[in-house]
């Protein structure tokens, strides 16, 4: 397999679709770019494509923390000036911040969506800066530093999400060495860090981690399918033909070319 997979889209299923897509569009800055009454697609740019998939279904049982599933999605913003657009933008639409972080090799801020569903959205420092302790990757969580932060901002924050993309997605495991192993093998992924308690980081390219897994809820449940929360998501990469897989726990990815 040729490594340096890109998380293309991610899919929830919510049982309120319409406050959902209330909630992305007018506090996080998404735009619809095709929608029907029990589905909606959306994308960052009017003309970009679609990377968030909500499917509608009132009678999805709600997610829970004894599941495997979705810990959070993470938006890459392309720089700590457009993080900081995208961070006022929310505020000013009345987003509620879960909290924020230096992890040394980005910089966060977290949320909710209104059905449970964790979001990162960060920018990432150059490599150069990025922090290693004996050779090896040495992410940390300190504090955030929010007024430099939003003393980066530019005048020019009419798109918030102007060129994001997903940056990683971060999952709930019921066993890390088996997550590890399938991710591995499967996307052809290399451990980046495996000194952060209950936790795993995973990234092909030298990049800091496509793929995060951890056991901090004890998940012991395997993802429910047909439930709330995580439906699937797809990847694309250099491999062909399409695959169609199931990690450990369930959830499914679609790994396309």
């Amino acid at each position: 397999m040729t490594p340096l997979p890109r998380l293309e889209l991610v899919r929830l299923r919510v049982r309120d679709l319409g406050a959902c897509v209330e909630y992305y569009t007018r506090k996080i800055g998404f735009h619809v770019a095709a929608s029907r009454p029990d589905h909606a697609l959306l994308s960052c740019e009017p003309d970009s494509p679609p990377i968030l998939e909500l499917a509608g279904d009132p009678a999805a049982k709600p997610t829970s923390p004894e599941r495997a599933g979705l810990f959070h999605a993470a938006i890459l913003l392309p720089g700590r000036s457009e993080l900081a657009n995208w961070v006022r933008h929310a505020a000013n639409a009345g987003a509620d911040f879960d909290g924020c972080a230096d992890h040394g090799v980005s910089e966060a801020v977290y949320l909710t969506d209104p059905e449970g569903n964790g979001l990162e959205f960060y920018c990432d420092r150059p490599g150069a800066q990025w922090p290693f302790r004996n050779g090896r990757l040495a992410m940390t969580t300190l504090p955030l530093d929010v007024r430099g932060l939003l003393a980066d901002a530019s005048e020019n924050g009419s798109n918030p999400l102007a060129g994001a993309c997903w940056g990683h997605l971060h999952l709930s495991v019921t066993d890390l060495a088996r997550s590890q192993e399938f991710y591995t093998r499967e996307l052809g992924l290399n451990c980046t860090q495996d000194d952060y308690p209950g936790a795993r980081f995973l990234a092909a390219g030298g990049y800091h981690h496509h793929v995060a897994i951890n056991v901090w809820r004890r998940a012991r449940l395997p993802w429910r399918q047909g439930g709330a929360g995580l439906a699937g998501v797809v990847f694309s990469s250099r491999e062909t033909p399409v695959r169609e897989l199931q990690d450990p726990d369930g959830i499914p990815l679609l790994v396309r070319g």
